[in-house]
């Protein structure tokens, strides 16, 4: 069987249907670098080229499948909240299906992310802008590639016209391979790979060193951001190495939630997958080689990469290999062998030591952490008259978000409650212990320590600070007064689709005293401290 790969990236269908026995007569890719990737590994010459504006007439005959992996940029929801170029998206979209059309193969499959099956229905539809390729009419089926021996939860669409009731008969089969396994193998003085069995010397696998530890402070943004963040749902920190490992993504920094993060050598830090790491979790062989020009631009090859072993499984069903007839990777008839020029070594990103002026900060507040629903945090932004640190409140759910400024007003009608008079002596410790703890600070000391250009109280300082004061406020609230400040929490949101619905009822009555003690000490912070943090004139938050 002949096959065609379009938008073929460093060459991830082409390694699979390789492995299977299938020749892949033609490769199609714009970028330079994952283009020399796929040359370099399988001896090819292809020349980049721009498939939007690529004739039909220059394709090659004969054609029995049509593999491909269409950018996948404008669909994502990473993209400005899911708000990317849907048309623009759509253009490659098209173009893809215009080559099916053209060559008419027998066998069709194009990769994307799962939120393309939707956008498929609606735009092959007769109002839709695919409607004049109806007729092909793919069958959608979105997959978890970890069922199909990857050792990553990955979810994609597999659209197109292929045998997919035999290529899932496959998943009862094949092993379940976990995010440790791949890092312990790759950390032996022999490497065995985690997929193939072949062996190297560890000396001989590339792009598998160590980059340093992520710092206190990267480590506790990366905690933040997975095990806490008041909006998304909670992630495991460190990554789970029992399980397969979270989805591999092509950007990756130091600290974002995407990355993935293992404990180091010592057992007492932490740090960021190498790129081989990525590149097994991915199912590429331990030979494959990634020709970027950069550490980064390496990370981008492999995590836009389709996974070789999903292709293999993929062909398999092309050719109507039954189950019990299935070879595993290991025994397939091609493996991969190293390519005679290996790429130059990248240095990894290290944490940075300054930044720019402008960082912006966020945490959420413990003790005050209460998913989503209701939430506290601690935010720096900048007014004409500079740096402005403050403690907001939010709550609602993620389509209907409000937030109650914490300002002077609020402490007003604090001051109003039964119960704020009996734990008026509690606020005062509470607002004392602010002021010594904060003597010095201002929210220019702030940013300037943020930014690491000066020593002193950071801003996790301040939100830990924040989170034991609230939780000793808390602590010592008198017995007895739990329904009067339900009562008062409640009147505060009382216009909300929280207080309204039963759940979110629910939901504040459980943590009210928590979420009182969170207005008190909010208050105080942003208006008692206006001359410690300056942070009076940003309270209200939009």
């Amino acid at each position: 069987m002949r096959a065609i790969d379009l938008y073929s990236g460093v060459g991830g269908w082409c390694l699979g249907l390789k492995q299977a026995g299938i020749e892949v007569v033609a490769s199609y890719e714009w970028w330079n670098q994952a283009n020399r990737t796929h040359n370099l590994n399988f001896g090819t010459n292809n020349k980049e080229v721009d498939i939007r504006q690529m004739s039909l007439t220059t394709l090659p005959n004969d054609i029995d499948i049509v593999v491909g992996s269409p950018p996948c940029t404008q669909f994502s929801f990473s993209n400005r909240g899911g708000g990317g170029d849907i048309a623009d998206g759509l253009r490659d979209i098209a173009k893809f299906l215009e080559i099916v059309e053209y060559l008419s193969p027998t066998y069709w499959v194009m990769e994307n992310i799962p939120r393309v099956a939707h956008i498929l229905k609606a735009e092959l539809a007769p109002a839709g802008r695919l409607h004049r390729f109806a007729r092909l009419a793919p069958e959608l089926v979105v997959v978890d590639m970890s069922e199909f021996g990857l050792p990553q939860s990955r979810k994609r669409l597999l659209a197109g016209r292929f045998p997919t009731l035999l290529m899932e008969t496959y998943c009862a089969r094949l092993p379940r391979l976990t995010l440790g396994g791949v890092v312990r193998a790759l950390r032996e003085d022999r490497v065995v790979d985690p997929l193939y069995n072949s062996e190297l010397p560890a000396e001989m696998v590339t792009d598998n060193e160590l980059e340093p530890p992520l710092t206190e402070e990267e480590t506790r943004m990366n905690r933040e951001s997975k095990a806490f963040h008041s909006v998304y749902n909670a992630m495991s920190f460190p990554d789970r190495m029992t399980h397969p490992a979270r989805t591999v993504t092509a950007t990756c920094t130091r600290v974002s939630r995407e990355s993935i993060i293992v404990r180091g050598e010592d057992d007492t830090t932490f740090r960021r997958l190498t790129p081989r790491e990525r590149a097994s979790l991915q199912g590429f062989p331990i030979t494959f080689q990634f020709y970027g020009n950069s550490y980064s631009d390496k990370l981008k090859l492999i995590g836009n990469a389709l996974p070789p072993p999903m292709a293999y499984y993929v062909a398999n069903a092309f050719l109507g290999i039954r189950g019990r007839e299935l070879k595993p990777l290991s025994g397939c008839c091609y493996q991969h062998p190293l390519p005679e020029v290996l790429p130059e070594k990248t240095l990894p990103d290290r944490g940075g030591r300054h930044f720019t002026s402008s960082r912006s900060f966020w945490a959420a507040i413990p003790n005050l952490r209460f998913g989503s629903g209701v939430r506290f945090d601690l935010v720096n932004n900048f007014t004409p008259a500079g740096v402005a640190w403050h403690v907001r409140f939010y709550y609602g759910t993620s389509k209907a978000i409000e937030t109650v400024p914490l300002d002077d007003r609020l402490l007003v009608r604090l001051v109003d409650t039964v119960a704020f008079g009996q734990c008026v002596s509690l606020v005062e410790q509470a607002e004392q212990g602010l002021v010594a703890a904060l003597e010095g600070v201002t929210a220019e000391s702030l940013q300037l320590a943020w930014c690491h250009r000066e020593r002193g109280i950071r801003p996790f300082d301040v939100v830990d600070l924040l989170g034991d004061v609230a939780a000793r406020l808390h602590e010592r609230l008198p017995r007895g007064i739990e329904d009067e400040i339900n009562r008062f929490v409640e009147s505060v949101l009382h216009s909300t689709c929280v207080a309204s619905s039963s759940n979110g009822r629910s939901k504040t009555r459980r943590v009210a005293t928590w979420v009182f003690a969170g207005f008190v000490v909010g208050s105080l912070f942003n208006t008692r401290f206006g001359r410690v943090v300056e942070a009076r004139n940003a309270v209200a938050v939009s």
